[in-house]
């Protein structure tokens, strides 16, 4: 069988020939670029290394990779995967371990006093970090809820034309041209618990505990928002993509963030109008990166939809591979 059978029929239950294989179909699953270098190294390809993921320094998959180690699964990104830069006009640069790659001509990092990188945004505002010796940024932007922003006046990214039109001639290209399984991440603007919080976590756990009315409020907005986007990506792919992939972290190594109650109050109506808006007029499998102790909400994220889990991180606690 195919590629693209054999990870359908797996999804499915159903028996294949091999385990299917994905090596950095998605940004959860890629691998850094200093390493895949070392790889090439390796097997005596001398070609460039594209960091396609600037925020976490991730490599870009060539096509020899991809068939050396039999991937069944290819990804579907947008022009600009991290921080708003595009994949384009690639330049030379150096990582902080001396690696050479090339990275996107947008991605112009300062560097501070003490060897940290900083990035900006069009308005001068720092945003990301990454500290000496560090292998990928963190982010220092307020989200939403840490920032208690007003669901009414929040400014949500939905997807242009022009987005749409590029991810349409690469999923067309990918449909004509492989066999592999494609994937693409079509989340919510932000993620509805962990990703709400980035540059002040605590702030938002606080917020989460005592004020759900804006709480719902908050991920109203962002539901509708994502609703819209899938729309218009559904519009754009048709039926090409056979894996909608989104992200969300539940949990730490020793238990969930939250309880499966109060997920089930606040996040999972929202997270379940998409997925259920995905299974009515979609093919697509879903796809859900949260890693951590997760293992009490497991049911509650099948309830929900979600068909595959990523990752299934046994070293956390009782998530013992038996037991799952």
């Amino acid at each position: 069988m195919n590629s693209r059978e054999r990870v359908l029929r797996a999804i499915n239950h159903e028996p294949t020939d091999r385990a299917p294989i994905d090596f950095g179909g998605t940004r959860q699953s890629g691998i850094a670029a200093s390493t895949y270098h070392q790889l090439k190294q390796q097997l005596g390809i001398d070609t460039p290394t594209r960091v396609y993921d600037v925020y976490q320094m991730l490599a870009e998959i060539e096509q020899p990779l991809l068939d050396r180690f039999g991937a069944d699964v290819v990804g579907l990104n947008r022009p600009a995967v991290a921080f708003g830069i595009r994949n384009e006009a690639w330049k030379p640069w150096t990582l902080l371990d001396g690696t050479p790659v090339e990275v996107p001509g947008g991605f112009q990092p300062e560097t501070q006093l003490g060897g940290d990188l900083l990035l900006r945004d069009a308005n001068g505002n720092a945003i990301a970090r990454m500290p000496q010796g560090g292998f990928y940024f963190d982010r220092l932007d307020k989200y939403p809820g840490a920032a208690h922003a007003d669901p009414e006046t929040l400014d949500l990214p939905l997807l242009s034309t022009e987005e749409c039109d590029h991810l349409h001639a690469q999923a067309e290209a990918y449909r004509q041209n492989t066999d592999r399984a494609i994937i693409a991440a079509m989340g919510p603007p932000y993620e509805l618990f962990f990703g709400l919080g980035t540059g002040d976590f605590q702030a938002w756990m606080l917020t989460l505990a005592t004020e759900p009315d804006y709480v719902h409020a908050l991920n109203e907005r962002l539901c509708e928002a994502w609703l819209e986007n899938l729309r218009r990506f559904t519009e754009a792919v048709g039926d090409r993509v056979d894996i909608l992939q989104f992200n969300d972290d539940l949990g730490t190594q020793e238990s969930p963030f939250l309880s499966t109650a109060m997920f089930c109050r606040l996040i999972m109506p929202y997270y379940q109008r998409g997925l259920d808006w995905v299974h009515r007029h979609t093919r697509m499998k879903v796809f859900m990166h949260n890693d951590g102790a997760i293992f009490d909400l497991i049911p509650t994220l099948i309830e929900m939809g979600v068909d595959i889990l990523n990752p299934v991180q046994t070293s956390a606690r009782s998530m013992d591979s038996f037991k799952l």
